[in-house]
């Protein structure tokens, strides 16, 4: 059993993806609290945010649209799990951990993702970053200007899941790309890119247990990782 400030499963995340771009789809399960039934959906891995101050707490940051079900399922129970298989380095991650979903400041729902901040654990990267001034609304901005324009298109869309009034003819009217507004956009364009930017928001998770296994490796290894209340890591080997 060893410890570490800064996690092995980080670092072999990070190594995979800078030479497996393509491998950054991922599940996240969430409970519904209205049934006994678990919710899985794939997330895009967008980055790892570290505060400076305690790079032992990396934090995964994916996106998705504040209307969607795993909002209200993550606020009534953040407690959430990330499959994640790299095919190219057959390495798998089981990531256990604490979930926010951060939309923009003027929706009624960033008070809960206010609220978990000030009520975070001491030791957390919600926490550390909280301390250290780090900007969300600024990070938000930014990943979503990072997105391409067809898929920031998806954000003014109809609220996912919802009936499709009209049928397809009427999914035919939806923008296809969304390009930030200028000088020559149209009213429309810049409803559109308000309603986009409205609607797009962080989704975070917090790791505190990780289930690493590498069948890359001769012979199969498996890595159980734990956070301490210390805000480090100790592992130990488990059998694949």
């Amino acid at each position: 059993m060893t410890a570490s400030s800064v996690p092995r499963w980080k670092t072999a995340i990070t190594n995979a993806i800078a030479n497996h771009e393509e491998s950054t789809v991922m599940q996240l399960a969430s409970i519904d609290p209205t049934t006994p039934v678990p919710h899985v959906r794939s997330h895009i891995f967008r980055e790892f945010i570290t505060p400076s101050s305690s790079p032992s707490l990396p934090l995964l940051v994916s996106t998705t649209d504040i209307r969607t079900p795993k909002t209200t399922q993550i606020i009534s129970n953040p407690h959430v799990q990330v499959a994640w298989w790299i095919d190219r380095t057959q390495e798998q991650f089981r990531i256990t951990g604490l979930a926010s979903v951060i939309p923009t400041p003027a929706n009624g729902l960033y008070k809960h993702f206010i609220y978990s901040t000030k009520n975070a654990a001491p030791v957390s990267a919600v926490a550390a970053l909280s301390r250290e001034g780090f900007d969300w609304e600024e990070k938000r901005k930014e990943i979503f200007m990072k997105m391409g324009a067809h898929m920031k298109a998806g954000w003014c869309r109809p609220v996912p899941g919802s009936r499709l009034e009209g049928g397809e003819e009427e999914a035919r009217k939806w923008p296809v790309r969304l390009e930030e507004p200028g000088e020559d956009s149209t009213e429309e364009d810049r409803k559109n890119w308000e309603t986009a930017l409205g609607n797009f928001a962080l989704l975070i998770v917090d790791p505190t247990e990780v289930d690493y296994v590498e069948l890359g490796a001769e012979p199969d290894r498996r890595t159980r990782f734990w956070r301490t209340r210390e805000g480090l890591w100790e592992d130990e080997a488990v059998v694949p």
